[in-house]
């Protein structure tokens, strides 16, 4: 074998390495706050995992979430016959809009990520309606949130400056939003008002709320903004 590959299979086997412990780390602290939680290496074995987790026939909510597209679960969960309420599955108007959130709280399973979980196993996430924070909190069934390990911070500070640097900027450019922080990338909580503001509603959920069934997955992949 060569010298280049030597050196290619012991970079993989390190990343590989930090990626699982920091997940499993993170893992074990969520499960300690109430969540049940578990770790999946890639996209592909995350929707095998899904698909098990999901009862057939289902009523399904999706937030608005890339991470949930990404891993192609919006797409699986229609070809097997459930019922699944999304709001970019056509173009919707905004009362229509406005009726399939409300239909999320009464979901058999909600579908979402998060903007950030911290190590001790937090969740940290930043909304302009708060329909996906308030789903999350108390209504569905069953919430089940998947997030990659780049939403994986050290502390609640890091998770919401990640949030404003990072997830808010690329989320509120996807929509052609107006913004301090669609200008530089720099986020100006002074200069940034409503009506053109995005970040209304900050929500940190410590525990699991006491009412809800709520599964996090992470995934050993960058996933979502």
């Amino acid at each position: 074998m060569s010298e280049e590959k030597n050196w290619e299979i012991e970079l993989k086997q390190s990343v590989d390495w930090f990626i699982e412990e920091k997940t499993n780390r993170t893992v074990e602290a969520l499960k300690k706050n109430g969540f049940d939680s578990f770790y999946v290496s890639t996209k592909a074995m995350t929707l095998e995992r899904m698909l098990q987790l999901i009862p057939k026939g289902s009523r399904v909510g999706i937030a608005g979430s890339m991470t949930i597209r990404q891993i192609g679960l919006d797409d699986a969960l229609r070809k097997r016959g459930d019922q699944v309420d999304d709001i970019w599955a056509k173009k919707y108007s905004m009362e229509e809009q406005l009726a399939v959130r409300r239909r999320h709280f009464d979901a058999d399973v909600f579908l979402t990520s998060s903007n950030a979980i911290t190590e001790d196993g937090k969740l940290i996430n930043i909304d302009g309606l708060g329909n996906r924070v308030a789903a999350m909190v108390f209504g569905p069934k069953k919430v089940i949130i998947v997030a990659g390990i780049n939403k994986i911070v050290k502390d609640v500070e890091s998770g919401i400056r990640r949030i404003r640097e990072v997830s808010a900027p690329m989320n509120v450019k996807r929509f052609s939003g107006e913004t301090p922080c669609t200008r530089d990338g720099h986020c100006d909580l002074q200069i940034c008002q409503p009506p053109d503001r995005h970040c209304h509603i900050l929500s940190i959920i410590e525990k699991r709320p006491m009412k809800t069934d709520t599964t996090v997955v992470l995934v050993g992949e960058n996933l979502g903004y």
